[in-house]
């Protein structure tokens, strides 16, 4: 195309709508072609008007001396046209022509172009010069398709969107002008929906296929592919080319199944998760796009709870099964097994795909009993602990994930306890019975035969799965069950007699423990080991002060042989 411009013209700057030619005091001359100047070009100019496009366009029509004719802004709509296709006077046919979306052209058509020596009614006088101040909006073609522009792509791209999948997804909507119309962003929830089932408008049923979790790309489709020729009513105009700049947030399939990707396996796996077991273990949780939502790491605290019974969501009674102790894995949840269409209401929206990065502690089943290994026996082993035995081991404590809990060897002296008496926990006691001096055991201990559901606080977690190693050092044997005090040779025939030192015919507590502690002393009678010895005496005193006078009588004094029930002498 041939621009022209006069001297006059030449160098004006056209900012008002109806500031045009008119400004110069010379006389109007005749014009052979269009004139144009472009008063505004954009940055950007993806795509430039050709013969056989439809365009849309405000325009202002005016006469030489600036008279105004027209104008599609005094109609608030756009003018709407095929260009090249003689549905324009042919002087815009040609102005169009090579315009870009934005750009702002002032154009002077001659009559021979215009509406020539008929005018147009009472409007368009005869040979009348037209000036037009034109503002390009839209361009599409009838063979356009969807255009697909990506312009961050992750890292990471396991899967793709596919026909009948279900995405979540943030968008802002503009018209090809940039005009936005409408935005997720706005009302801070994503746009969610099956894509490639007709739920969508067809550009966009189209444009989001293909697309990563986490990619971002610009679709921008024509109006057959959008709303159309009637637009949706309100923010969007008829035959308008729609422009979403997309991020894909989540993506899944109502077929999907949780997704387990193990990261790392321990070497030694003695067994593993089934339904029915407790389980302690730590977790990140996700969204798909990386959103973080939740983790146990952060209240300093496992996540403790049993599997396969429905007590966590459906896709993490799955993923938990089949696991080791200290094994790390991600499982990939999808709302139907996850927190479904409503979410949890604040951090996990509704129909969204969960992440959990778990790191299992321990575990553990109700019926399980303590796990002994002998790791080191004596070639002379014979003497075997039992209840009531006065015993001295040493051991180092931890969890099953390797944390540390305590040590005797740290305090340089033996934990002593006699066996039966619950001065241990029950797994302990197991663990403990039948050892000879010298001997080493590996303990795994159940919570319910350790510290349980509570723990022990800022040592011991709820619910914890003890380790023990420990080693027996010394032994001393208990009495029979049931007995604090044995006689090691036979019984004095006189014996109430030989307590009563000042022969009153009754015992006082002094000469009670005075008397048996003498016996002990001279090897003729035994208390039982492991428990103090005052205590036992003055248990032994009470229970022969049958009327709790703090004396004994002659009446009240019987051998352990004389009575029903156990207690002392």
């Amino acid at each position: 195309m041939r621009v022209k411009m006069n001297q006059c013209v030449h160098g004006m700057i056209y900012l008002a709508v109806l500031v045009a030619f008119a400004a110069c005091d010379a006389p109007p001359v005749p014009l052979d072609d269009i004139v144009f100047e472009k008063t505004f070009v954009p940055e950007q100019c993806v795509r430039a008007v050709k013969v056989g496009d439809y365009v849309r366009y405000h325009y202002n029509g005016m006469f030489p001396d600036g008279k105004k004719f027209d104008s599609s802004y005094d109609r608030s709509s756009t003018y709407n046209v095929y260009v090249g296709k003689k549905q324009l006077i042919e002087g815009m046919d040609r102005a169009l022509v090579g315009m870009c979306v934005n750009e702002r052209r002032l154009v002077k058509i001659p009559p021979q172009l215009a509406y020539g020596k008929e005018g147009y009614g009472d409007v368009i006088p005869s040979d009348a010069i037209l000036h037009f101040d034109v503002l390009l909006l839209d361009v599409w073609n009838p063979d356009d398709g969807v255009q697909m522009k990506t312009y961050y792509t992750p890292e990471n791209c396991s899967r793709k969107v596919e026909v009948s999948d279900y995405v979540r997804y943030h968008y802002n909507g503009t018209l090809l002008d940039g005009t936005l119309f409408d935005s997720s962003h706005t009302r801070m929830r994503t746009y969610d929906t099956y894509v490639g089932i007709g739920w969508l408008i067809a550009g966009m049923d189209q444009g989001l296929l293909g697309m990563c979790v986490g990619e971002k790309r610009i679709i921008t489709m024509p109006p057959s592919l959008g709303y159309g020729s009637n637009g949706d009513g309100s923010d969007i105009p008829q035959q308008a080319s729609l422009v979403f700049d997309v991020v894909l947030l989540d993506l899944h399939n109502p077929k999907d199944g949780v997704s387990i990707i193990n990261q790392d396996i321990p070497q030694h796996c003695h067994r593993k998760s089934v339904a029915g077991d407790f389980i302690r273990y730590h977790y990140n949780g996700s969204l798909l796009d990386g959103t973080f939502f939740d983790s146990s790491y952060s209240r300093n605290r496992t996540y403790d709870t049993y599997v396969g019974k429905g007590y966590v969501i459906g896709g993490m009674d799955e993923g938990l099964i089949g696991v080791c102790i200290g094994e790390k894995r991600r499982i990939i949840i999808p709302p139907h097994l996850g927190y479904g269409e409503e979410g949890t209401g604040t951090k996990i929206p509704g129909s969204a795909v969960l992440v959990f990065d778990i790191h299992i502690i321990d575990f553990h089943n109700p019926s399980d009993t303590v796990v002994i290994t002998t790791n080191y026996k004596p070639e002379v082993c014979e003497t075997l602990a039992k209840k009531g035995d006065f015993v001295k081991y040493h051991y180092n404590a931890s969890l099953m994930d390797g944390s540390f809990i305590d040590s005797t060897y740290n305090y340089g002296k033996t934990y002593n306890i006699v066996l039966g008496a619950n001065q241990v926990v029950p797994g302990m006691e197991e663990g403990l019975k039948e050892m000879c001096v010298g001997e080493r055991r590996h303990l795994v201990i159940p919570p319910h035969l350790g510290y349980g559901e509570r723990g022990v606080d800022g040592e011991v977690p709820a619910s914890a799965v003890l380790i023990f190693d420990i080693e027996m050092i010394e032994m001393e044997a208990g009495l029979p069950d049931g007995y604090m005090f044995i006689w090691n040779e036979d019984v004095s025939a006189d014996l109430f007699t030989e307590m009563d030192a000042d022969k009153d015919l009754q015992v006082l507590a002094s000469e009670f423990s005075d008397y048996i502690l003498r016996q002990v002393n001279e090897g003729k009678g035994r208390l039982a080991p492991g428990f103090d010895a005052y205590r036992i005496i003055e248990n032994m005193f009470s229970n022969q002060d049958r009327n709790g006078d703090g004396k004994i009588t002659e009446d009240e004094f019987k051998l352990k042989a004389d009575e029903t029930t156990h207690d002392e002498l």
